[in-house]
């Protein structure tokens, strides 16, 4: 286990103590806190702001100079320090393979870009301006729905993803499909300050903040009641919205599932030390003995601590600077999606993902200049105001559906999430796939998805 793994179980068996001397007290839901659903997050004062509530079709074209500027920055000599003899992407981003990265954006990518800005608008865009920001959403709805039972559903990304890692599973959910009754009217948001949607302009925007907006979205779509997906942040909004505002939810399904309520973390000691009473033997490999988790998060959260801390410090840094975003970004779809391939030389980016698809993410983030505004959402969600809300100890009553993939960051047991999700549903476990499901496994994330829905009886 070593000297840190023993620090962490004991600083672990003292937070239990704690906890459990006051179970009583930590166990009880409490009343979901009340929020102002119509806060101003836009600049300046809202003394004389009105909402424009129309809501338009967006163009996403970038501008012709944008990509002229990003070709000549790519012209550049690259400057990188040679790795380290013998390591792959275990220092992070290998200095050899990015080069090979940044030649195929140049000489490739951006040859064919009329070709990608195509295929990115190849779903319906929107625009409407909520709360003071300008939010952008995908709207597709469903093709041959004869027979079919329509269903609306936001789709919520996270971080460094965006609504490009839905593009694979958005046909799955929309068009003509005999193998089940339910077809899907898919809204897709940027969230704010990621893509095309604006960033708040004022401290205190976390992830309470943008369920509210969420579903003042989805009311404005005319849709009192939906269904819920999401991963990354997008589980973490989503579960908020369910807790919020279980009159609009039908259903929650995430990739993500979790909680960090004080109970739950006392089951996740106790499955430690007791596995049996807690999941099967089957899903050992599912959940990392603690010293293991907790070293694992400890290499590969680096950047939610800055994130977290210091936003726009990490903001400059990559602003303007696509070698750098692009290395920032990509790394953790090597990481994320296999732990396993920090020790190739590629970091097995293309084994599950084309580096179309991934630089059409960077891209994303490059053209809207959107990576500091993106960020800041770390340090508004672990800062005290929004701790101080103790979301996670409001319960969420809608039936609830959570798919593991078995390379997600960490995982929680069925015993965990029954703290907070009080009707889950829906419990599956996979062999495979990692943190971006929709993207690397859209298929089977959209069967899971849809064994969920059969479970609501709609």
């Amino acid at each position: 286990m070593g000297f840190a793994g023993s620090v962490i179980i004991v600083i672990i068996s003292l937070g239990a103590t704690v906890i459990i001397k006051n179970y009583f007290f930590v166990s009880k839901h409490l009343p979901a806190p009340k929020l102002n659903l119509n806060a101003y997050w836009g600049p300046g004062s809202s003394a004389l702001y009105k909402e424009n509530t129309i809501v338009k079709s967006y163009d996403i074209t970038v501008k012709s100079e944008v990509i002229a500027d990003l070709k000549a920055q790519l012209q550049r000599p690259l400057k990188l320090h040679e790795p380290l003899e013998d390591v792959n992407f275990e220092y992070g981003f290998n200095s050899y393979y990015l080069e090979n990265v940044v030649k195929y954006w140049r000489d490739e990518y951006l040859a064919n870009w009329p070709k990608r800005e195509s295929f990115l608008k190849k779903f319906p865009h929107f625009q409407t301006e909520i709360q003071g920001l300008n939010i952008h959403f995908i709207h597709v709805k469903a093709q041959q729905t004869a027979g079919k039972t329509v269903l609306p559903l936001l789709l919520l990304h996270g971080w460094p993803g965006s609504v490009r890692e839905f593009y694979e599973i958005i046909p799955l959910l929309t068009e003509p499909n005999d193998q089940n009754n339910y077809a899907f009217e898919v809204i897709a948001p940027s969230l704010p300050g990621y893509g095309w949607s604006q960033g708040s302009s004022k401290k205190d925007f976390g992830c309470a903040q943008a369920a509210v907006i969420m579903r003042n979205l989805m009311l404005r779509l005319g849709h009192k009641k939906f269904l819920v997906q999401g991963g990354d942040w997008g589980s973490i909004i989503g579960a908020n919205m369910a807790a919020l505002f279980p009159h609009n939810i039908i259903g929650y399904h995430s990739n993500m599932c979790g909680s960090m309520g004080p109970t739950t973390i006392l089951k996740m000691i106790a499955a430690y030390f007791m596995p049996s009473l807690f999941y099967d033997k089957q899903y050992t490999k599912f959940f990392k003995p603690l010293p293991e988790l907790f070293s694992y998060l400890m290499a590969e959260t680096g950047y939610l601590h800055i994130q977290a801390t210091k936003p726009d410090t990490i903001g400059a840094a990559l602003t303007s600077n696509p070698v750098g975003l692009a290395a920032y970004i990509l790394e953790k779809f090597s990481t994320w999606t296999n732990p396993q391939y920090k020790h190739l030389p590629d970091g097995g980016v293309t084994r599950r993902y084309t580096l179309d698809a991934l630089l059409d993410n960077v891209m994303i983030y490059y053209v809207t200049n959107s990576i500091t505004t993106s960020v800041r959402l770390y340090a508004e969600q672990f800062s005290q105001s929004q701790g101080q809300l103790q979301l996670d100890r409001v319960a969420v009553t809608v039936p609830a559906g959570c798919v593991r993939f078995q390379n997600e960051l960490m995982h929680s047991t069925d015993s965990q999430l029954k703290e907070r999700f009080l009707n889950l549903v829906h419990s599956t476990y996979h062999n495979q796939g990692g943190h971006f499901a929709a993207m690397e496994l859209p298929k089977i994330l959209y069967e899971d998805f849809i064994d969920f829905v059969k479970k609501l009886d709609i």
